[in-house]
């Protein structure tokens, strides 16, 4: 079934490319939103069928290359099912937002489909070069969806960007992978049989070369600070449902990768060097909340939120690796809220790109300046814009409160400093959200030149459904966020555990 799961849109993919003739467009749009309905049924399935204290389930495991120790296994635990529900969530929004599409189609749809197996694979996969496989192919879809249906010419270059920086990042990542192989004895690259074995215990600088050739790739792909630059590009340049997927689901591979990967495979790389990790996780915090402040452009500014963000999680599991001065209970605290912060973030990021994307259908640009008195023409847009602002500067009764709450309580006991100094970002972004709702929202009504004679026109159902369904997501979990906490926290334990070996 999980199999299924993942390759369902692929095999969709391949049927829309192979049918002869042409149909009409919204019928390929309409079969996108069929496929990713199924496909978020079957995790619902998954979901009501799972033992939250189970550990790895739904296994599979099939001889793939016996001769060099890959094989394809995949299976899911309280670190990875909430990434595929979050996938399948996400891409079904996006499906609908995009009934808008009139350009290539087809083409459009099959690269959404190619991206959510990929996407939906590496989050399964439990062999690292089954990892690797996907985390490439994402890359190779999401450079086309912005080459070919970004925003002019500068999107190409923005795609050759996000292409050339996250490929060499996943070289590195393979080189490091090699390196896990070369140490394990017998030689694999089974991710369940490395955890068992442990095979860089007592390395010493191989186990800290290997550990930083996966964490260059990781950190590229989250992105952390200083391998962050071709996010806002990418993001800026991209069309609205590629932002909302490369924020809400591509970063969170790289986050995905140290707490699957980093952490339970390098242990004692990782406790060596946890106050590095710390270090750029507060580094990222701080600087992509500045640097959002200073933006002048509203989508840039969503994509410097972002670095942001993952920082957050960044600071987690780097204090996940500090044994000194901290317990269990708060190192599994601050893992399971990274794990809870890639879930809101991706609800609530998501949201905040596809509204984005409806202020550039209406006005052609993401200047904030160029906005004024929105409210007066598109009261459900700006309460929407404004709900989802709110929510992702960590308000309570949001699901970014649950996260951050979790990451902050249990950093504070092992790095009090480095703790205090993240919670700052807080209030940056409270600053720079409510400059842009205020300058956009609210005032004296004006418009860009290009809508004076159409007027502003407010969200339509399908930009109504897609971003309101996100939001009302990141609210239950803001107010009920037991139902997901379940699942997460055995798995956040076993982490711990591991990393204390």
């Amino acid at each position: 079934m999980l199999s299924a799961v993942t390759f369902l849109p692929l095999l969709v993919c391949v049927a829309l490319t192979l049918l002869p003739g042409r149909f009409p467009e919204r019928a390929y749009l309409w079969v996108w939103i069929t496929t990713a309905a199924v496909d978020l049924a079957l995790v619902v399935a998954l979901w009501a069928g799972f033992d939250p204290g189970g550990g790895m389930q739904y296994e599979q495991r099939v001889r793939w290359i016996p001769g060099a120790g890959v094989s394809y296994h995949v299976g899911v635990d309280g670190l990875s099912l909430p990434l595929v529900a979050l996938t399948c969530v996400l891409f079904l929004t996006v499906a609908v937002y995009s009934l808008r599409e009139t350009s290539r189609v087809r083409p459009y749809v099959c690269l959404f489909l190619f991206l959510q197996t990929a996407s939906l694979g590496l989050f399964v996969a439990l062999d690292l070069i089954l990892f690797f496989v996907f985390f490439d192919l994402s890359i190779v879809g999401m450079f086309f969806v912005i080459a070919g249906w970004g925003h002019g010419e500068r999107a190409r270059a923005a795609a050759l960007k996000f292409f050339l920086y996250t490929f060499v990042g996943s070289l590195a990542l393979l080189l490091g992978f090699i390196g896990l192989y070369l140490a394990a004895d017998p030689h694999t690259f089974d991710i369940v049989d490395l955890t068992r074995a442990n095979p860089l215990a007592g390395h010493g600088p191989y186990a800290g070369l290997v550990l930083l050739a996966i964490g260059v790739g990781l950190a590229v792909k989250t992105p952390t600070v200083p391998f962050h630059t071709w996010l806002p590009p990418a993001h800026t340049e991209a069309p609205a449902a590629g932002s909302a997927i490369l924020a809400a689901v591509l970063l969170k591979m790289g986050a995905y990768g140290f707490v699957r990967i980093a952490m339970p495979l390098l242990p004692g790389s990782w406790r060596h060097y946890a106050l590095v990790i710390v270090i750029v996780g507060v580094v990222s915090v701080v600087y992509g909340a500045l640097v959002a402040l200073a933006q002048t452009d509203f989508k840039r500014m969503i994509a410097y939120t972002s670095v942001n963000h993952m920082g957050y999680i960044v600071l987690a599991v780097g204090a996940a690796g500090t044994l000194a001065g901290t317990d269990d209970q708060a190192r599994s605290l601050a893992v399971t809220g990274a794990v809870t912060q890639m879930v809101s973030h991706g609800l609530i990021t998501g949201a905040l790109f596809l509204l984005s994307g409806v202020l550039y259908d209406r006005g052609q640009t993401y200047k904030i300046d160029a906005y004024s008195g929105l409210a007066a023409h598109a009261p459900r847009f700006a309460a929407a814009t404004g709900v989802a602002a709110f929510a992702s500067l960590g308000i309570p009764g949001f699901s970014g409160f649950i996260a951050e709450f979790q990451i902050f309580t249990g950093s504070l006991a092992s790095r009090p400093v480095a703790t205090a100094i993240a919670v700052t970002g807080i209030l940056i972004t409270a600053a720079l959200f409510l400059r842009a709702l205020r300058a956009m929202l609210l005032g004296a009504p004006r418009l860009p030149e290009s809508v004076h004679t159409t007027g502003f026109g407010d969200l339509k159902a399908r930009e109504a459904v897609s971003s309101i369904s996100l939001l009302a997501l990141a609210l239950l979990i803001g107010i009920a966020p037991r139902w997901l906490l379940d699942v997460i926290e055995p798995a956040g334990r076993t982490v711990t555990e591991l990393v204390a070996r």
